[in-house]
């Protein structure tokens, strides 16, 4: 595993008081299951150990980790497995938005404590058509009860599973009552005109991600701070190279091969599809495992997955579960 610095060294030179600002390609990590269920720690680990080795930062506990289908122990657990394996904190992104403003605050406490990069902060999602001063009383809760410098916060937007979006004035508030906590967002909205808007109303002071890779050139070329995509999971090299040389003569060529993948795999529910791609090229049938209410690709869906990935000679070099 080459040092954890290859991801690192993509964050700006912060000041000695400031925490430095990730950026780059991250991924959402999928968690693995055992038989019975329960979650898995040894894959997970060696999981991230390889996608960092392929310079991908580790944005654990997000939509495709299956996050909210596991209890608040659960992920706490996982959390302090990772750092027990010595895996940096600083390229870490955990999700710690929870539905229950204790759990948020006890997940970003212990992540803070950990010395993560930063928090991939969902807003409560239960409640429907609720309106910015809740969502703006729930983040602001979260950082007064954290009550740590080292806190930061990127807000997920991602309104086709959410249903409860996070809008410019929210964020504009925010970054006025909390200036460097606030630190960005991921927009997984799907929608580049959405994550256009982001750029062009806070630029300098609020790091913007894409959701998916597919918006990652365009994001870069509009002043962002990379992607945090469902598809790092298998293509983190790929990806992370047109981060590294999205200035270059090529990008666009870069993109449009990112693209081919990413529509193939869209084609398929997309955590079983994930689970399923690391389960073949890492020969290890135990990564197909889901928690319900998910289901593993039926035969007939993993056949047509595989035939999609051999039309493209589509490898994962370095994988072993």
């Amino acid at each position: 595993m080459p040092d954890t610095a290859t991801v690192t060294a993509q964050q700006p030179r912060a000041a000695a008081n400031e925490v430095p600002r990730i950026r780059g390609l991250l991924s959402p990590v999928v968690t693995p299951f055992k038989a019975d269920l329960g979650v898995d720690a040894g894959r997970l680990i060696r999981h991230c150990r390889w996608l960092v080795s392929q310079n991908c930062g580790l944005a654990v506990f997000g939509t495709n980790s299956e996050a909210n289908s596991l209890s608040l122990e659960e992920r706490l657990d996982l959390l302090a497995a990772l750092i027990e394996a010595k895996i940096d904190p600083r390229v870490m992104m955990p999700g710690t938005g929870c539905s229950a403003l204790p759990d948020s605050v006890r997940l970003s406490k212990r992540a803070v404590e950990f010395g993560v990069a930063g928090v991939l902060m969902l807003p409560p999602f239960y409640y429907k058509g609720v309106s910015d001063d809740g969502l703006y009383r729930n983040f602001a809760e979260v950082i007064e009860r954290v009550g740590d410098a080292r806190l930061r916060i990127y807000l997920y937007h991602i309104p086709p599973v959410s249903q409860v979006p996070i809008s410019l004035a929210l964020i504009e508030r925010l970054l006025k009552a909390y200036p460097g906590i606030v630190a960005g967002v991921k927009d997984s909205s799907g929608d580049w005109k959405n994550t256009e808007a982001m750029l062009k109303a806070f630029p300098g002071i609020f790091d913007v991600f894409a959701g998916s890779e597919a918006f990652l050139l365009a994001n870069m070329r509009g002043g962002g701070a990379g992607c945090i995509s469902a598809t790092a999971n298998i293509n983190p090299a790929a990806i992370a190279a047109l981060y590294a040389h999205w200035r270059e003569d090529g990008a666009d060529a870069r993109q449009a091969q990112l693209n081919d993948l990413r529509f193939a795999m869209q084609k398929f529910p997309m955590i079983p599809a994930l689970k399923h791609t690391v389960a073949r090229f890492g020969g290890d049938a135990a990564w197909k495992t889901v928690r319900p209410p998910l289901v593993a690709l039926t035969a007939e869906q993993a056949a047509a997955l595989d035939a999609e990935l051999d039309q493209r000679g589509f490898t994962m070099p370095g994988w072993k579960a």
